[in-house]
């Protein structure tokens, strides 16, 4: 992330008061703490953050590489790298609080801290919508509102701001406080109290006292009205006696009160008092959560002591705020980013990151005027060619007169339409290709035209893959194991039907040491996507030994069969190097692997042998999953230890030894050894309920409602007239059937479907590409969300209606079912 205030090291390291070696006038304008964002660094400084379960210093390598040659850390590395730099304190993120608390202190501008547990971004994007064009408004990105996340944002604010806005979000006790001394807010906002992150407080009251420690720091408060809880911790604390309170709500009390609101054609006419004058908004959005965020928008402009009148218009325009980006399948084996939701600096510079973490080599840029900026144009498509530039474009589409008027700004391969309706009169499908493009512009471009046009053909039936709660749920099995043992992640059938490469692309971002692969096809369709990960091939065919070794992928061998015809092929091939091979060992799963008896035919072959040697040694767990069945597992650990000690003391080196499957990592952790397997945990499933709770579901089955119809007590529906209405009732047809992975027993009100948040039960008989429930008691209508399973259904209790397991409810989705790829 690039400051706007620069500082150099000597400066930081009194700030800081850390010890400095290296160069104290080195300047330091970018902060990183991901090395996935490093593309082109600038006197940059590289946050040593402790992880899960390894810590920042990790990545010291992989920075330097990238060209970071300033760092803080909590330790020196043994042997320090040439040109290096390095602030050494006692506790990396406190050191990045206090620089921001230090920064915060160098500006008197007004700043308005937002808290609360739902409606922080929202309301934080439509305050910048509103006030943009008066105030030079400084921000937090995204939704940066963690113990990181803010002191990154805080980093930002710059002389030329004169309005701060900026999120402060807790999950668990004893966050607030250095989040109130990093913002020192002049007003802080209370949206609401609701259950988000409850799980880590005794109870509301306890999460209401956390939250509003934000505002004992501000010297004007604004907070629901409404909410009795609120009211009384507020009345009761003597703190808040000398701020000026205003409140928002229906309540007679209310500063801001909402009298009545109406609903008519997608808007809502909101009628709002204050102080006695009546206020009439219009916001195009009707549903009660908007509502809410525009009464405490109005709070917040009536606390700037402005004019609500002078707002109406900008409210009229208000746009929605998209809080994912999204990566979906184009066409000719390309892959979409789908950012085209506003446009500014922060955002683009966001969405570049993004798509520097794509393996593709071929990367092509849509970008749009940048509307909502006060900068002149000249610097503006400056600084935003500042941006692009280091990130190497295959070819930069521009779209609209003004950045086009400043084409060669970009160092890239250029092209510049005027409207993005001139640009679709000359793309063409052909010339799509194996390339990862990124969508980056306003929403009055429409470039939801060049998504249509580009995106892989589907129907409304879609798979949603929360990319975050993946990397979530890793780093979660990572906090089980010690920080040496490395993790193969398997993504073989199509990672669970999740999607290979898209996934298999965020595992390599993460630094997972492995792969695992069903078949060789899939490796090499990896490695021709991008991936070079290490990959190993669990079900090696002897036809596909050849692929495996000019794609470099890792077999496992089984027999001593497989091992003397993979050493055919390598003779074959005249491999110059040792090549490296994996050993299954059979301990009581009975499917694969060398048992005790056959270890001595394995030695013989491996001593005889250059051409390979024994990357690791493994086996698998039976009944990992069944708590009852942990004699049975205690057996097979004794059956692999001894077996992998005989191999070991005859072959004289020692391959990684692993065995622990997913449930096996929270059953067995004293048992990870080397390394550990990671499979369906990723998703957000596990046996063990407690270690569930912990997790993120990941993966969500949705359609929408295709019609409804009105039937009568005695019609029936479907094929077969399997179901016989008992009473009036209200059928929706939904666009998704046991083509697409809904088994057809799970018709005749075996299953449930989310609609609105009430479940649905199913009626009559599942058809190839149709499914029918009974909305009779739901407030629905066509087009509507339909949640077949993610929060509620559960993936687990859909498996439960399927009378399987989650792993064959995943891989049944079939591939006509668009995957669509997100982060928050």
């Amino acid at each position: 992330m690039k400051t706007k205030t620069n500082y150099n090291l000597g400066e930081l390291a009194q700030i800081l008061n850390a010890k400095l070696i290296g160069d104290k006038e080195q300047t330091i304008e970018e902060y990183y703490f991901d090395t996935r964002t490093i593309v082109c660094p600038t006197n940059g400084l590289f946050i040593t953050l402790k992880g899960l379960q390894k810590s920042g210093a990790y990545y010291l390598d992989e920075a330097y590489q990238k060209g970071i040659r300033s760092f803080l850390v909590s330790s020196i590395p043994a042997q320090p790298k040439d040109g290096a730099n390095y602030l050494l304190v006692q506790d990396v993120l406190v050191a990045l609080q206090m620089l921001a608390k230090h920064h915060r202190q160098r500006f008197t501008l007004p700043l308005f801290g937002i808290t609360g547990s739902n409606g922080k971004t929202v309301v934080k994007e439509w305050l910048y919508q509103l006030l943009w064009n008066e105030y030079n408004i400084a921000r937090s990105p995204k939704s940066y509102n963690s113990q990181l996340g803010v002191p990154f944002s805080v980093l930002l604010i710059d002389e030329h701001n004169d309005l701060g806005i900026f999120e402060a979000g807790v999950s668990q006790p004893n966050e607030m406080q250095a989040l109130r001394c990093i913002l020192q807010p002049t007003t802080a906002i209370l949206t609401n109290i609701g259950s988000a992150h409850l799980e880590n407080f005794l109870d509301r009251r306890s999460l209401a006292l956390e939250k509003i420690q934000l505002l004992e720091a501000a010297q004007e408060i604004i907070y629901p009205a409404d909410d009795e809880l609120i009211e009384e911790l507020i009345s009761s604390n003597p703190v808040f006696d000398s701020k000026r309170r205003i409140t928002f709500g229906k309540s007679d009390k209310a500063t801001v009160q909402l009298k009545q609101y109406q609903t008519i054609n997608g808007q809502s006419s909101i009628d709002i008092e204050i102080s006695g004058v009546l206020f009439n908004i219009i916001i195009p959005f009707t549903d009660q959560a908007s509502i809410q965020n525009a009464l405490i928008c109005c709070a917040s402009i009536y606390s700037l002591n402005k004019n609500l009148n002078d707002y109406k218009s900008k409210f009229e325009k208000l746009l929605p705020i998209e809080m994912r980006l999204e990566i979906k399948e184009a066409i000719n084996n390309s892959i979409l980013i789908n950012d085209a939701f506003n446009s500014d600096l922060i955002s683009l510079k966001n969405a570049l990151d993004t798509l520097a973490q794509q393996s593709r080599e071929r990367k092509v840029l849509v970008l749009t005027d940048i509307l909502q900026s006060k900068l002149a144009d000249k610097e503006l498509y400056q600084k935003t060619a500042e941006l692009v530039n280091p990130y190497h474009f295959t070819e930069i589409v521009l779209i609209g007169e003004k950045i086009s008027a400043y084409k060669k700004l970009f160092k890239s391969y250029v092209r510049a339409f005027s409207s993005t309706d001139d640009f679709l009169r000359h793309i063409q499908h052909e010339n799509i290709h194996n390339e990862v493009i990124l969508l980056k512009g306003s929403r009055i471009f429409q470039l939801e035209k060049i998504s249509d046009y580009i995106e892989k053909k589907s129907h409304d039936t879609v798979l949603e893959i929360n990319l975050e709660h993946l990397e979530h749920n890793i780093q979660t099995y990572r906090s089980l194991l010690k920080p040496e043992t490395k993790i193969m992640a398997m993504v073989k059938a199509n990672s669970y039907g999740i999607g290979s490469f898209e996934i298999a692309n965020v595992l390599q971002q993460m630094k997972v040491n492995f792969l695992g692969v069903a078949i060789a096809d899939e490796g090499k369709e990896l490695r021709k996507a991008g991936i070079s990960t290490p990959i190993i091939v669990m079900n090696p065919e002897q036809h596909s030994y050849a692929t495996v070794i000019d794609y470099q992928l890792e077999p496992e061998i089984y027999t001593a069969r497989v091992l003397q015809l993979f050493l055919q092929k390598l003779q074959e091939k005249q491999i110059s190097q040792p090549f490296p091979i994996h050993i299954k060992l059979e301990t009581g799963m009975n499917r694969l692997g060398f048992k005790p008896n056959q270890l001595d035919e394995l030695i013989e072959i491996l001593r005889s042998t250059n051409l390979v040697y024994v990357r690791s040694i493994f086996s698998h767990l039976a009944t990992a999953d069944i708590p009852t069945e942990k004699d049975y597992a205690q057996q097979q650990f004794g059956v692999f230890n001894s077996s992998y000690h005989y191999i070991t003391d005859k072959i004289g080196y020692y391959p990684i030894k692993h065995i622990l499957n997913s449930p096996g990592i929270v059953a067995y952790p004293q048992h990870q050894y080397d390394m550990v397997r990671l499979g369906i945990g990723m998703y957000g499933y596990c046996e063990y309920s407690d270690f569930m709770q912990k997790l993120e579901n990941v993966v969500q089955f949705k359609t929408v409602i295709s019609q409804i119809n009105e039937i009568e007590k005695g019609e029936t529906v479907s094929y077969g007239r399997r179901f016989t209405a008992e009473r009036h009732s209200r059928i929706a047809t939904l666009p998704v059937g046991y083509a697409d992975g809904i088994r057809r027993s799970l018709g005749y009100g075996n299953a449930k479907v989310n609609i609105n948040g009430q479940l649905a039960a199913t009626v009559g008989t599942i058809c190839m590409d149709m499914m029918m429930v009974d909305v009779t008691d739901i407030d629905c209508k066509a087009g509507d969300e339909v949640i077949i399973f993610g929060e509620n259904p559960s993936l687990s209790k859909f498996a439960e209606w399927m009378q399987t397991i989650p792993y064959e409810v995943l891989t049944s989705i079939s591939s006509r079912v668009q995957r669509v790829y997100y982060q928050e």
